[in-house]
């Protein structure tokens, strides 16, 4: 995929939280193909060190355990010592462990503390240092937008993030700054992989049923369509959420399938 076309990224500095493996690797793979520099954060520094490799000069990896505020601190004042400038936050990172109605009150607390907690206090602390232009991406879910049986701590986590990007794009308006979210559906990604035991035909032949477009998607995919949100082209848009889903919420219950089809299925 062409990461070029994107205006005004080239230069700027994006922070992009949980970027040592998966969706965040993706993420920080587009911007830095779309000129950006890029601040790749985690705690796995094996990882982080070999896709700054990869990427070479316009990236630094920051080890950083996003539940600690002077760890924050520390990753902004190395992203401005190394680049002189921090433009962009795409708060990536999530914990997905979720046991439902099950889950304890710690697991809660873990859980809530990743996916929400941690990524407004990163807006707060990275809000100030940004110039009028800047932007904070917010990853999203379908998942946050939908009922399902056993699961309570993610979903739950992500309708929230969809509700403070509202709350924060109106308070940093003024600023010029502002906030989207990015909502995948189903997309291949370490966890999508690990259940589809490797095999990216078996994960589309699933997603197929609940994606209009018949596959799951590629972190290519939404990486550009951070890079979207990133860049002069969105400069219009704030508090609103980008659903980057192959059609999943466009369906109901049904799947796409009207009255008539179903009840064929039940003719003997």
């Amino acid at each position: 995929m062409d990461f070029s076309g994107f205006p005004g990224l080239a230069g700027k500095t994006a922070i992009i939280t949980g970027s040592t493996q998966g969706l965040g690797a993706d993420i920080a793979r587009g911007l830095a193909a779309a000129g950006a520099n890029v601040v790749l954060v985690g705690r796995n520094a094996q990882a982080g060190l070999a896709l700054a490799a990869e990427l070479g000069d316009a990236a630094l990896f920051c080890e950083t355990d996003i539940g600690q505020d002077s760890q924050i601190q520390r990753c902004l004042d190395a992203a401005q010592a190394r680049f002189g400038r921090v433009d962009i936050l795409v708060n990536n990172a999530c914990q997905y462990a979720d046991r439902g109605l099950a889950s304890t009150r710690e697991e809660w607390h873990a859980t809530l503390d990743t996916n929400l907690v941690s990524a407004a206090i990163f807006t707060q602390m990275a809000a100030p240092r940004m110039p009028r232009g800047g932007a904070v991406i917010n990853l999203g879910s379908t998942g946050g937008k939908f009922g399902a049986a056993g699961r309570a701590l993610y979903p739950a986590s992500k309708a929230a993030l969809l509700q403070i990007t509202k709350n924060f794009a109106v308070e940093l308006a003024p600023a010029g700054i502002r906030v989207l979210a990015v909502s995948p559906a189903w997309t291949w990604s370490p966890s999508v992989e690990q259940l589809a035991g490797g095999s990216r035909e078996a994960a589309d032949a699933v997603g197929a049923h609940f994606h209009p477009l018949g596959r799951v998607g590629s972190g290519e995919e939404i990486a550009a369509a951070v890079c979207f949100a990133c860049s002069d082209a969105a400069s219009w848009m704030t508090g609103v959420d980008i659903p980057v889903d192959g059609g999943f919420s466009i369906l109901g219950p049904d799947r796409g399938i009207s009255p008539r089809e179903w009840f064929k299925q039940l003719a003997p």
